[in-house]
C-alpha cells in the first residue's frame, strides 16, 4: 500500500493528474518499490471518494508509461524491472529577462515611425478583393506556392517598377519575400560570403545591420552627409568591399537624397570592383515637393544593383510583403536559394496585391496617401515648434513617413525610453549609428496623427517628458 495523499480539487492540475504525480513520486522516493502491488481502482476511489473513471484515467496513464504493470485478476503492481527515477513533481518557474520584440503585435503608439497610416487603408475595397480572390480561386492557392513569388504578382510588381521608377526588368528577375528582412537573407545567401567586407550608411537602418551582422558581414560605416552617402570616404575605407547597402532616394533615417554625381560614382566603383549594391528603396513614393526621384536601379547598366522595395510602408505591415529585383544574369542562382529557404508567402494576400496593383487601386491610394502625410506632417511640425521653439532642431525633408529632430542637450536613449514608458514611441537618432559619434536626436513619424489636436497632444506630453 502507499501512504495516503490528499487531493486539492482548487489546484488548475486535473484530479487524475494529481494522482499520477503522486504515485510518481512514491516509486521515485522509495515508498513503492518494484513488484508492490498497488490498490485496485475500486478501492482507491472508495478510498479518495472520487468516480472509478478518475482513477482509471490515472492508472492508464502510468501503465501507458511504464510506471505500472497490469496483470488481471492478480492485481496491478509496479514494474519489477523499473530504475529509480526522478520525481516529476513541477518546479517553480525560472525568472527570465524579458525579450523586447522589435514586432509584438500591438497596436502603434502615438509618433511611431514605420507605419502607414493605418486609419486611411480601404479595408473595405480590400475585403472585397480578397473576398474575390478566394470564391475565384482554383487548385492553384491549394498547392505549395511558387517560392519566386506569384506569378501575376511579379507581373504587376515589374509593370509597376518601369512607369513609377524608371526600372526596366522582366518578372523573372523579381523575387517576393516575408518582408525587406528576408530580401537581405536571400541576397546573403545567394552571393555573401561569411567575412565579406559590406558597406553601411552612418547612421545608417539598424535592422539591415542587425540582419548583416547575422549574416557573418564586415561592416564599414560610411558617412553621410547633405548629399548622401560619401562614396569616396567608402571607397579610402574600404576600396575592396564587396557590398554596398544604401537608402539612395530618402536616406534612413535623415532623409537627404544621395546626389546624381555621387549615384554615379557609387555605379563606376562598383562596376570596377564587381561589387553590388543593395538599394533600398522603402518609402519613396512619399515625396511632398515635386515628382518621387527615379531609383539608382534604373542609372544600373551593368546589372550591380539588387533593388528592394516593401509594401509594408504603402499598404500595411501586417502583410509582410516585400519584393527584390535581381540582375537577369543571376536570375537562376536566386531562384534556387528562394526554394531551399522556402521563403513562401500566402497565395491569397499575393494574389489581393495582385489585385490590387492591376486594377488602379495602388496608384490611387498613393496619391492620395501623398496629400494626407503632407497635411499630417505640417501638423507634427507647427505642434513641434509651438512647444519647444529653438530648443529642437527640426530636419527639413521633402520627402518620407518621419521626422528627424536634433536635440540641444540630454541624451535620446534615456529621453526615449522615458516617452515610450509614457506611451509615445518615439527613437533615438543615435541608435541607428554604428561607430561614428553619434548625434543625438529624435525620430518621430507623423503618418498615424489623425488631427491637429492630437499632434499638439503628443508634442505637448514630449515636451512634459523631456
Amino acid at each position: 500500500m502507499i501512504v495516503p495523499f490528499e487531493l486539492d480539487p482548487s489546484q488548475p492540475v486535473p484530479i487524475y493528474r494529481q494522482i499520477y504525480q503522486r504515485f510518481c513520486e512514491c516509486i521515485a522516493d522509495g515508498r513503492l518499490r518494484p513488484g508492490d502491488r498497488v490498490p485496485a481502482v475500486r478501492a482507491l476511489a472508495a478510498e479518495l471518494n472520487l468516480a472509478r473513471g478518475t482513477v482509471d484515467a490515472a492508472y492508464q496513464l502510468l501503465i501507458g508509461e511504464g510506471y505500472l504493470i497490469a496483470r488481471g485478476a492478480a492485481g496491478t503492481v509496479v514494474t519489477p524491472q523499473l530504475a529509480p527515477v526522478a520525481s516529476p513533481t513541477h518546479r517553480a518557474p525560472v525568472a527570465s529577462t524579458t525579450h523586447q520584440a522589435a514586432h509584438c503585435g500591438a497596436l502603434p503608439l502615438a509618433l511611431q515611425i514605420g507605419l502607414p497610416a493605418l486609419d486611411a487603408f480601404p479595408r473595405k475595397l480590400w475585403t472585397r478583393l480578397a473576398g474575390r480572390q478566394l470564391r475565384q480561386a482554383g487548385l492553384e492557392g491549394l498547392v505549395y506556392p511558387d517560392s519566386r513569388g506569384y506569378a501575376p504578382l511579379r507581373s504587376a510588381i515589374a509593370s509597376y517598377l518601369g512607369i513609377s521608377r524608371g526600372i526596366t526588368c522582366h518578372p523573372d528577375q523579381v523575387f517576393v519575400c516575408a518582408g525587406y528582412r528576408a530580401c537581405l537573407d536571400l541576397i546573403s545567401h545567394t552571393l555573401m560570403r561569411q567575412g565579406d567586407t559590406c558597406w553601411l550608411e552612418e547612421p545608417g537602418y539598424f535592422m539591415a545591420r542587425n540582419a548583416l551582422l547575422e549574416a557573418g558581414a564586415q561592416l564599414v560605416p560610411v558617412p553621410v552627409d547633405d548629399q548622401g552617402l560619401n562614396v569616396a570616404q567608402g571607397i579610402a575605407r574600404a576600396p575592396d568591399a564587396g557590398f554596398a547597402v544604401v537608402t539612395p532616394t530618402h536616406q534612413s533615417p535623415l532623409g537627404v537624397s544621395l546626389s546624381l554625381p555621387r549615384r554615379f560614382a557609387l555605379l563606376d566603383w562598383a562596376n570596377r570592383q564587381g561589387s553590388w549594391i543593395i538599394e533600398d528603396d522603402y518609402d519613396s513614393e512619399y515625396r511632398y515637393q515635386g515628382k518621387p526621384l527615379p531609383a539608382l536601379k534604373s542609372l544600373d547598366q551593368q546589372g550591380r544593383v539588387l533593388y528592394t522595395g516593401t509594401f509594408s510602408k504603402v499598404l500595411f505591415p501586417g502583410l509582410r510583403l516585400a519584393y527584390l529585383v535581381v540582375p537577369a544574369e543571376q536570375n537562376q542562382a536566386f531562384a534556387r536559394q528562394a526554394d531551399r529557404l522556402h521563403n513562401h508567402c500566402p497565395h491569397l494576400l499575393q494574389a489581393t496585391v495582385a489585385a490590387f496593383l492591376n486594377e488602379g487601386h495602388f496608384a490611387r491610394h498613393l496619391k492620395k496617401m501623398r496629400t494626407l502625410y503632407a497635411r499630417r506632417r505640417q501638423w507634427l511640425v507647427d505642434a513641434l515648434h509651438q512647444q519647444f521653439g529653438d530648443r529642437l532642431q527640426i530636419s527639413a525633408q521633402v520627402g518620407g513617413m518621419h521626422l528627424v529632430v536634433g536635440l540641444c542637450e540630454g541624451n535620446d536613449i534615456e529621453l526615449a525610453q522615458r516617452a515610450r514608458a509614457a506611451g509615445i514611441a518615439v527613437e533615438p537618432l543615435s541608435r541607428w549609428y554604428l561607430e561614428a559619434k553619434p548625434r543625438h536626436g529624435l525620430v518621430l513619424g507623423f503618418t498615424n496623427i489623425t488631427c491637429v489636436e492630437q499632434a499638439s497632444i503628443a508634442a505637448l506630453r514630449l515636451a512634459e517628458i523631456m
